[in-house]
């Protein structure tokens, strides 16, 4: 035996190891470009045999006058989340046979965003979809392809939010 450090192994911190299926992540909410991201992840996820992780964030209300009413809110905002949430999982499931990982976080979207792509190690890549309105990209594409892009750990797909789904399929 050698008292000589064994090197660590090289994929043991790095995203995407070879031995393990690309994750595309897709953040679900209510703007028209989401079901683009959603189709671009999933068609990318079935062309290179990777799996699709969908996040839906329940955002709560600023209200805090009464507990009873908070927690109803934030049922409801939940409630919400997970019908959103269930109906993207079906569209990625009838147009892969891909059953997707869900996750339904509480708070704002960009720092849920960021904790679930710290502590995930699996996630290589955040799929997001341009917004095609006179107001730009959107929040979380400003976010994230914005000043903050250089500090992402994984990088990030910004699908134009005006392509048809036989575009993405052929892109994808």
């Amino acid at each position: 035996m050698s008292d000589a450090a064994t090197p660590a192994d090289p994929n043991a911190s790095v995203r995407g190891a070879p031995d393990r299926p690309r994750k595309f992540l897709v953040v679900v909410d209510k703007t028209p470009e989401c079901r683009i991201a959603i189709r671009f992840a999933t068609r990318r996820a079935q062309h290179t045999k990777g799996r699709v992780t969908l996040l839906c964030v329940a955002k709560l209300a600023d209200f805090q006058q009464w507990k009873g009413v908070e927690e109803i809110m934030r049922d409801e905002a939940h409630a919400e989340a997970e019908s959103l949430i269930f109906t993207a999982a079906k569209e990625v499931n009838e147009l892969s046979g891909i059953v997707p990982e869900l996750v339904i976080a509480h708070g704002r979207t960009s720092d849920c965003l960021t904790e679930l792509v710290k502590n995930d190690q699996d996630i290589s890549i955040l799929v997001l979809a341009a917004g095609t309105s006179k107001e730009g990209p959107g929040p979380l594409v400003s976010a994230f392809a914005g000043q903050a892009a250089g500090n992402n750990p994984i990088p990030v797909t910004i699908v134009p939010g005006g392509l048809s789904d036989e575009a993405i399929d052929l892109l994808a």
